[in-house]
């Protein structure tokens, strides 16, 4: 797609709350490379870190909200038909992946929106299963924003710290060094994923465990 190319070569907050946007519905844009990028323009004096994260979690939130609408009033019929057409396909979608967000979204309960925001292959998708759910909007609103603003946090992080490490590079240079960079990222927030679930059972364990001595 052209015009996403040209967005990813012309980042400012429009661009990036808009990417970010589609990023949070079905149309495959790699947040790494919009966040990440922002955040090293920030580092520059182009733009502000800030409103970068700021920006991108607004766009996501959208996004999600788009895909929690859609699939609380169309149902999972036509979800999985979507998915499964050449336009779905276009979008790299397919059943699998959407039945794969769904399952993590049972496993996990209503935190699975924001932990789910932190999950490659997920990310975008855990919307629908909540919409599915009709899970309550404001509390989902809420995770979503917690988790999108914590995963953009991380992205914008990673593009102050490239700045300080690199310094002034290429736009296409600095696309290859956040590839070179993103396996370390996904395996961090893959553990801080893991963790915090971690935590949330053991919470509610020794929670009911509570009301059973009582």
């Amino acid at each position: 797609m052209s015009w996403i190319a040209s967005l990813l070569n012309n980042l400012n907050y429009s661009t990036i709350l808009f990417l970010m946007l589609l990023e949070s519905t079905v149309i495959p844009v790699p947040s790494e490379l919009v966040v990440a990028p922002a955040a090293y323009r920030a580092a520059t004096g182009d733009l502000d870190v800030l409103l970068v994260i700021l920006s991108a979690t607004i766009g996501a939130d959208i996004g999600a909200s788009i895909n929690y609408f859609v699939a609380l009033y169309v149902g999972r019929p036509v979800i999985y038909k979507f998915a499964n057409s050449k336009w779905g396909k276009m979008c790299l979608l397919n059943q699998k992946k959407v039945e794969k967000s769904e399952s993590y979204f049972d496993n996990h309960g209503i935190i699975a929106t924001l932990t789910g925001r932190l999950v490659p292959g997920i990310r975008h998708l855990i919307s629908i299963p909540a919409g599915l759910a009709r899970m309550n909007y404001w509390k989902f609103l809420l995770y979503t924003s917690i988790g999108a603003g914590a995963w953009h946090s991380i992205l914008a992080a990673m593009g102050w710290y490239l700045h300080t490490v690199v310094g002034d590079v290429s736009d296409e240079e600095l696309k290859g060094i956040i590839g070179q960079y993103n396996h370390y990222i996904v395996g961090f927030i893959l553990g801080i994923v893991a963790l915090t679930i971690c935590y949330l059972l053991t919470k509610s364990y020794l929670k009911r465990k509570k009301k059973k001595s009582l």
